[in-house]
C-alpha cells in the first residue's frame, strides 16, 4: 500500500530547529513511529531515533545531566524520543536539553497525553510546540483513493475505523486487530496511569459509553449502573480523554434558560474502535445505530480535520429541555450549526435557535454532500 503522509508533518518540518521542544500526542498505533521516521528520513546522517520502551534509552534519559546527553546523542541533531512519556523524569531532563543545546532539535512522540503532559507542562513552559496524530482522516485518504472510491468504502471506514492498520488489512483480518487495539494496546497506557487495575469497570464504562454516542450523557446514571461513585466515573472519563480514545462535547449556551447546561455527549475518536467494544459490526442494513455512527464518524473527522488545519474552534452540542436540538455546533469567530443525517431528507433547524442566533450559519450534512465539510 501507498506510503500516506500525515496533514501534520509538513506544520511539524516547519516548527523545526526553532529553539523549541516538538510534542507529537497520539495512541498507540496511530503511526507516532511513522510519521517520525518519515521526518527522520530527511536527515539521514544528523539524526537518531530512540525507542523509549527500551529500558536502556530510559535509563539514559532519566534524571540526566547536560553532559550526559550530549555524550549520549554524539554530533546528532535532530533526536527523536518515542514513546517519551516512559522516561521519568522527561521534562526535567527535556529542559536541560534545549536550554543546554539550542541547536539539537527534539522530537518526543506520547501515547499517553495524561503522562506526558504532566511531566512536561512545568518544565518546558514556553519552550515546546504541540501536535495531535490522529488515526487517517478522510482528507489523507485522498492520496490513495478517488472521491468515487472513498464513497464506495465509506460504510466500511465507518465500520471499522482509520486506524493505519486497520486501513491496510483485509476484511479478514480487521475485526482480530480492532479487538487487539481496542483491548490490550488500548487498554495498556489507561490501566497503568495511577494504578488502575479495574479492568471490568473499564471495559463496562467503555460499552456504556459506546451504547450512548448520539446521546446526553450522565455521570449519576454511570455511576449507578456501573455500581461505582460519580467521581470515579469522571476521573475514568477524563483518563480515557486523555488517552485518546473518546472526547466530549459540552452543551452551547449563551445563556438562555431552556438550553441545556450540564449534560455533555461522548464520542469515539474512532468508530471502529467503538464497534469493537460492542462487538458489533453488522453491516448497515442489519443496525439500528446508523444514524448514531454516522454522527459519530463525522463529527471526529471534523475535529481530525480542524485539527490538522490547525483551526481554532470551540466545538459543542445544542439542546433545550424541550429537547430541540442540533449536533453539531462550532464557534470559531461567528456561529456554525450543523446536523448529520445519513441519509437525505427534510430537517428544519429549530425557530429557537434561529432566534437567539440570527447569524448562525446553518447546514445538514449528508453522505452525499459531506465532501467539502472534511476535505
Amino acid at each position: 500500500m501507498q506510503l500516506i503522509k500525515r496533514s501534520i508533518q509538513e506544520s511539524i518540518e516547519q516548527k523545526l530547529f526553532k529553539g523549541k521542544i516538538i510534542i507529537i500526542y497520539g495512541s498507540r498505533r496511530v503511526g507516532k513511529t511513522t510519521l517520525a521516521k518519515q521526518i527522520q528520513e530527511k536527515y539521514p546522517d544528523t539524526s537518531i531515533y530512540l525507542n523509549c520502551d527500551e529500558p536502556d534509552i530510559r535509563n539514559a534519559f532519566t534524571n540526566v545531566t547536560s553532559t550526559e546527553v550530549k555524550n549520549f546523542i554524539g554530533d546528532k541533531k535532530l533526536v527523536f524520543l518515542d514513546e517519551a512519556q516512559r522516561i521519568e523524569n522527561i521534562g526535567l531532563s527535556l529542559k536541560i536539553a534545549v536550554d543546554s543545546f539550542p541547536d539539537i532539535q527534539i522530537v518526543a512522540t506520547g501515547s499517553s497525553s495524561f503522562e506526558l503532559s504532566d511531566k512536561i507542562n512545568e518544565p518546558l513552559t514556553g519552550r515546546k510546540y504541540e501536535f495531535h496524530l490522529y488515526p487517517f482522516s478522510i482528507d489523507e485518504l485522498q492520496q490513495i483513493y478517488s472521491w468515487p472510491e472513498t464513497l464506495r468504502v465509506l460504510e466500511a471506514r465507518i465500520l471499522f475505523g482509520m486506524y493505519p492498520e486497520i486501513i491496510q488489512a483485509s476484511r479478514d483480518e480487521v475485526k482480530a486487530l480492532l479487538r487487539s487495539i481496542a483491548g490490550s494496546y488500548l487498554y495498556k497506557d489507561v490501566l497503568q496511569y495511577q494504578n488502575i487495575k479495574n479492568h471490568d469497570i473499564l471495559e463496562r464504562l467503555l460499552q456504556a459509553l459506546a451504547l450512548q454516542i448520539g446521546n446526553e450523557v450522565s455521570y449519576n446514571e454511570l455511576a449507578a449502573t456501573l455500581g461505582i461513585n460519580k467521581k470515579t466515573v469522571a476521573n475514568y472519563i477524563q483518563i480515557l480523554e486523555k488517552a485518546f480514545v473518546i472526547f466530549r462535547l459540552g452543551p452551547f449556551s449563551r445563556n438562555l434558560r431552556k438550553e441545556l447546561t450540564k449534560l455533555r455527549k461522548i464520542y469515539f475518536y474512532d468508530t471502529g474502535i467503538r464497534n469493537a467494544l460492542i462487538n458489533n459490526f453488522n453491516n448497515f442494513n442489519l443496525r439500528q445505530d446508523v444514524g448514531a455512527l454516522w454522527e459519530n464518524f463525522i463529527i471526529s473527522e471534523r475535529i481530525k480535520f480542524n485539527g490538522n488545519s490547525s483551526k481554532d474552534v470551540n466545538s459543542y452540542f445544542w439542546r433545550t429541555h424541550k429537547q430541540e436540538e442540533i449536533d453539531y455546533i462550532e464557534e470559531a469567530g461567528g456561529i456554525s450549526g450543523f446536523e448529520f443525517k445519513w441519509k437525505k431528507g427534510t430537517f428544519k433547524f429549530p425557530g429557537t435557535f434561529i432566534k437567539a442566533y440570527p447569524d448562525a450559519k446553518i447546514r445538514v450534512v449528508t453522505k452525499e454532500n459531506f465532501r467539502d465539510f472534511l476535505t
